[in-house]
Parts: C-alpha cells; sequence; structure tokens
C-alpha cells in the first residue's frame, strides 16, 4: 500500500528551514533517484536567491517545496516497484 501525503505548500513555514547545504543534498537526491526516470536537472542549484526567507531552486526559480514533492513522488514509486528476483 502507498503511502499518499498532501503536496507541501510554497508557503509552508518549514520552508525557511532549509539552508543552501540542505538543499544541495537533496539536488543530489533528485539527480539518483531521477535517473531512472529520466529526470536530469545538473544544473539544478540553489543561486542564493530567496523571497520571503525562502530560498528558491535555480530550475525556473522553483520553491523549495517543488523539489521536496518530486522527491516524495519519487520515493513512494521505488517503495511501488515489485521486488526483482
Amino acid at each position: 500500500m502507498t503511502n499518499r501525503r498532501a503536496p507541501i505548500a510554497p508557503d509552508d513555514p518549514r520552508m525557511r528551514d532549509y539552508t543552501d547545504v540542505h538543499l544541495t543534498a537533496l539536488l543530489r537526491e533528485l539527480h539518483s533517484r531521477g535517473a531512472g526516470f529520466g529526470i536530469q536537472w545538473g544544473s539544478a542549484t540553489t543561486h542564493h536567491s530567496s523571497v520571503d526567507g525562502r530560498i528558491l531552486l535555480d530550475f525556473g526559480h522553483a520553491p523549495i517545496s517543488t523539489l521536496l514533492n518530486l522527491l516524495h513522488l519519487l520515493r513512494d514509486t521505488e517503495r511501488d516497484q515489485p521486488w526483482e528476483s
């Protein structure tokens, strides 16, 4: 059974807690998990841009919540895959 969760909103107060170091690690995870699905943002970085105290990611100036929601989907998809023998 899949654990479905509500998407994280861009204005969620928890988004202010993420640092460049946290986001760099999450982007690495996105590259690793997303490769099998053709998701490749090799140029995605933080570039120190922010809005209202929230760091923006530089792949279309997306909020952190976009990255987190995408990672949640990838993790859920991996959990739903049958075990290979």
